[in-house]
C-alpha cells in the first residue's frame, strides 16, 4: 500500500462522536511507552503525525487519521503505567473497551508489545480480552533495532510459549522498528489484504 495521504480528523473519549462507521478502522494500541507514535509516523511516513513524547501516558484520547480518504488509523492511549490517578486510567479503560466492543468498522486491532521484554500480564491479560469477545487481532512487536536476531527470535520463542497455555492458534505477528522502517511493508499490506478481502465479502 501507498501513503498518499493521512490527516488528522478527531479526538474524543465518546465513541458515539467518532466518526460515521462507513470506512475500515485499524486500531493501534499497547502499553504505555511502547513506541506507539513512532510506529504510526514511521508507517505514515509522517514524521508527527501522531505526537511522540518521553513521558509515558501521552495519548489519552481516541484519535482518528484518515489515510488515503479511504480508511481510518486510530490511535488509541496506552494501558500499564501512566503518571495519572487510578480513576483516570479506570475511565481510559472504560471508553477504550466501549470503542473496541461497539465500533461497527473496526477490523483490526492491532496490539503492540515491546520486544525487548519478557511477556507482559496485562498484555496477555488484553489480548485473552479480544480473543473472549471474539475481536479480530494482530501482534506487532516493536523495537527491534534495540537487540540482534538471535535475542529476538528467543524473545519471540517466549511469547509463543506463552500465548500456547491459553490459545490453540496464535494470531498474525509483526516483526517492526519505527527507527529502521522494519515491517512497514508488511503491515500497510496486510491493512490492504483485509480491506480487499472485506469488500470481496
Amino acid at each position: 500500500m501507498l501513503i498518499k495521504s493521512a490527516e488528522f480528523v478527531v479526538s474524543n473519549t465518546d465513541p458515539s462522536l467518532c466518526p460515521a462507521s462507513v470506512q475500515p478502522e485499524f486500531a493501534f494500541i499497547g502499553r504505555s511507552n511502547v513506541g506507539k507514535s513512532s510506529l504510526i509516523n514511521m508507517l505514515m511516513g509522517v514524521k508527527n503525525l501522531a505526537k511522540t513524547s518521553s513521558e509515558p501516558g501521552k495519548t489519552r484520547l481516541i484519535n482518528h487519521f484518515i489515510v488515503n480518504n479511504e480508511w481510518y488509523l486510530v490511535d488509541l492511549p496506552g494501558y500499564g503505567y501512566a503518571k495519572v490517578l487510578r480513576s483516570s486510567r479506570e475511565k481510559w479503560i472504560k471508553f477504550i473497551r466501549k470503542y473496541i466492543l461497539e465500533r461497527e468498522n473496526l477490523y483490526c486491532v492491532m496490539v503492540l508489545l515491546d520486544i525487548r521484554l519478557e511477556p507482559q500480564q496485562n498484555d496477555l491479560d488484553f489480548m485473552n480480552w479480544l480473543g473472549e469477545n471474539g475481536i479480530p487481532f494482530v501482534m506487532v512487536f516493536t523495537k527491534t533495532d534495540k537487540l540482534s536476531k538471535s535475542i529476538i527470535e528467543k524473545n519471540l520463542e517466549a511469547y509463543h510459549e506463552e500465548m500456547f497455555k491459553s490459545w490453540e492458534e496464535l494470531p498474525q505477528i509483526f516483526v517492526t522498528s519505527a527507527e529502521k522502517g522494519t515491517g512497514k511493508e508488511e503491515l500497510l499490506d496486510f491493512i490492504a489484504d483485509t480491506i480487499q478481502q472485506s469488500t470481496a465479502e
